[in-house]
């Protein structure tokens, strides 16, 4: 047991670095002309999938996903998820045909080689200032118009407690996909943190399962009926955590 938590594991670990720094690398050419041009963003999402499955399966992660119902893929959505580990990016991508663009934390551009692609295909926003979350509105909008989804991790950062099964929701979201009348997809990742949590001595490769739910639909509502919405998709994948289906 030690040997597996104080040296293999370190190792395996500094591999998922080193494995996210070598694929960004070889596919530095197709990733770096697929930004190009905001047109060209589906494009960059084919190889982002790429990119995300090459980590997963060359970390020993095993992806199993189970749909309650399909999205079409020629429409725009809101894909939500519990947020619990850095693989959770590489799980959403692997997991979602429809192409999407992430809406996450500045900080995030920060980190190197990643930062680059980061910065110039997500949305990002300071929570702390009023202003960048507008900006997040009106960058919104124009990724729906053009067609593409959207993908929010609702409780607005990985909890640091743990122990917590789900944090709460922030609302930027729910406000999102009333405003931009857009159904939503909530998903479950159930191993995420057991296999790569953010306690340095922990995780290791096996199965990561995905529950994608049946879609929430917000056609017709209000910003009023944002709390109740919020409270649904809430519920959906929380129940899935204490109560696997498969």
């Amino acid at each position: 047991m030690f040997l597996k938590n104080y040296v293999f594991v370190p190792i395996w670990r500094v591999w998922f670095y080193i494995l996210i720094a070598l694929t960004i690398i070889i596919l530095f050419p197709f990733l770096l002309i697929s930004i190009s041009k905001k047109e060209w963003y589906p494009k960059f999402f084919v190889v982002a999938r790429v990119w995300a499955t090459l980590i997963l399966f060359g970390m020993g992660f095993v992806p199993k996903i189970k749909k309650e119902e399909e999205p079409d893929i020629t429409k725009s959505y809101m894909f939500v998820a519990n947020h619990s580990s850095m693989t959770d990016i590489m799980l959403m991508l692997y997991a979602v045909k429809n192409p999407f663009v992430f809406v996450g934390k500045k900080e995030l551009a920060k980190i190197p080689l990643f930062g680059f692609f980061y910065k110039r295909t997500c949305i990002l926003v300071d929570r702390n200032n009023a202003k960048s979350r507008k900006e997040v509105f009106d960058a919104a909008q124009q990724r729906i118009q053009s067609g593409l989804s959207i993908c929010i991790f609702p409780e607005g950062g990985v909890p640091e407690d743990e122990t917590v099964l789900l944090d709460t929701f922030k609302d930027g979201a729910f406000r999102l996909t009333i405003d931009h009348q857009i159904p939503i997809v909530p998903m479950t990742f159930h191993d995420n943190k057991k296999r790569f949590s953010y306690t340095f001595f922990s995780g290791g490769p096996g199965l990561m399962r995905v529950k994608s739910h049946r879609i929430v639909y917000t056609i017709n509502q209000l910003k009023d009926d944002k709390r109740s919405i919020k409270e649904v998709v809430r519920n959906k994948i929380l129940s899935e955590l204490k109560n696997p289906t498969f």
